[in-house]
């Protein structure tokens, strides 16, 4: 089974292409929809944040409140490498049990959403990496527009992530969202189309006898 990963910047359109690749029939996981999760009231990582930050980072109803920690991690470099070393670990270990599981009922390759894969130095462990790309500045137009934001917010929040340049080298795959939702979609289906081959391909290596 082929382990793939997505990856890219803040709005670079990265949820609509894995929604994409999802309707064609490949399992996929959100590491946003596991935070959700981690951040649920009474967790483990909820307590865990508690302790660290402050009780005020938690709402009364005992979930992580997003946004007041959102807030200080992104002006504040240390918070933001304290509470990555609660979360990322726990992501990572939702993903690769979930990852296991699929390979268990014989899929051909999966695709698992990761916003901050290359900042983690977690790409290593998946076999291709697809970042979905756009220009910085409508990255910046994107993420003011979509969260109410001031242009100088949205580009320090941009700033806590790596350039979107330096993702694109190292992707094995490139979706370009800059353009229409439909030029968008014709890019996905054609590396799913490369990617499906290759599934299969590696199903075929999997059943064939070792020598």
């Amino acid at each position: 089974m082929l382990r793939v990963a997505l990856t890219g910047g803040l709005a670079t359109g990265k949820s609509h292409v894995r929604r994409r690749i999802a309707s064609r029939g490949v399992p996929t996981v959100d590491a946003d929809a596991i935070v959700h999760e981690l951040f649920a009231p009474g967790s483990e990582t909820s307590r865990d944040i508690a302790g660290l930050f402050g009780p005020e980072m938690v709402e009364v109803g005992g979930a992580v409140d997003r946004r007041t920690l959102g807030a200080l991690v992104f002006e504040d470099a240390e918070a933001r490498r304290a509470l990555e070393a609660i979360v990322h670990p726990r992501v990572y270990d939702r993903i690769s049990r979930w990852m296991s599981s699929q390979a268990a009922r014989g899929a051909g390759w999966v695709l698992a959403e990761i916003p901050l894969l290359f900042e983690t130095r977690r790409e290593g462990e998946f076999d291709r990496v697809i970042v979905a790309a756009c220009s910085p500045e409508e990255q910046v137009r994107r993420v003011a527009e979509r969260d109410g934001l001031s242009e100088s917010a949205a580009r320090a929040r941009l700033a806590a992530q790596w350039p979107i340049a330096k993702k694109t080298e190292r992707a094995t795959d490139v979706i370009d969202t800059s353009g229409s939702l439909v030029e968008t979609d014709r890019q996905v289906d054609a590396v799913c189309a490369a990617l499906d081959e290759l599934g299969r391909a590696a199903a075929r290596d999997t059943e064939r006898p070792a020598d």
